[in-house]
């Protein structure tokens, strides 16, 4: 939400779930804050190789990574990435949410960041939501996580700043974050953001793997001009 500094003395608290964008907002935060913790929440989640490539990247990035079971958040709706008998949508509906969304999913999640990272001292929460692609779901925009920081200040009096780098970024130009990174590779090939539980390319059916590879491929073409 707020510019950071070449390099800030603060740590940060990076929900991270290893897929393309929190990897990316992983490394986006070494680069920009002293030290660094990866929060993984299993939220009921079907497929469980989420989280170990989660604990991997974080520990191939020497990020100490804290896995937290929160696996009621997907009993509490019908959702297809937590209900197996649920046919997933592959198109977003005209007049709703695809049934990818699992309500409330990022209010807990960063609801339960701001708690930990309070605990350890930590004010600065960094989210890989983004409005510019954010498959219809309203917990990924910017004016629900401005809201929401204002709350949780509230709540706990402190002063959170929840970090968000994608927020104004298309797919394409989350790649070209990763690269600029140095963990373009490492995004390509070790991260998981299918919704069939498939590493790197996915299965190329669902709408996270269409986006994804709609933005690799718009990337690849523009860096070979």
């Amino acid at each position: 939400m707020m510019k950071t500094p070449a390099k800030s003395s603060e740590g940060a608290l990076v929900l991270f779930s290893g897929g393309q964008d929190s990897t990316t907002c992983l490394f986006w935060a070494k680069k920009h804050f002293s030290s660094v913790k990866a929060l993984c929440i299993e939220y009921g989640q079907k497929h469980s190789l989420e989280v170990e490539l989660a604990r991997k990247i974080a520990e191939e990035a020497d990020v100490p990574f804290q896995l937290l079971d929160a696996s009621v958040i997907g009993g509490l709706s019908a959702n297809s990435l937590t209900d197996p008998d649920i046919e997933m949508d592959e198109e977003k509906p005209e007049r709703s949410c695809p049934n990818t969304f699992v309500p409330g999913r990022n209010i807990f999640f960063l609801t339960f960041a701001a708690v930990i990272a309070r605990n350890h001292g930590i004010r600065n929460l960094v989210t890989g939501v983004s409005q510019t692609d954010f498959s219809g779901y309203p917990d990924c925009r910017d004016t629900f996580i401005r809201s929401l920081n204002v709350s949780l200040d509230l709540a706990m009096e402190e002063q959170f700043i929840i970090y968000t780098p994608l927020m104004w970024l298309d797919k394409k130009q989350t790649w070209e974050l990763a690269d600029r990174m140095g963990v373009f590779d490492l995004v390509k090939e070790k991260t998981l953001t299918c919704y069939n539980g498939i590493p790197g390319q996915g299965c190329m059916k669902c709408p996270a793997c269409k986006l994804r590879k709609e933005g690799l491929d718009k990337y690849l073409e523009e860096k070979s001009w």
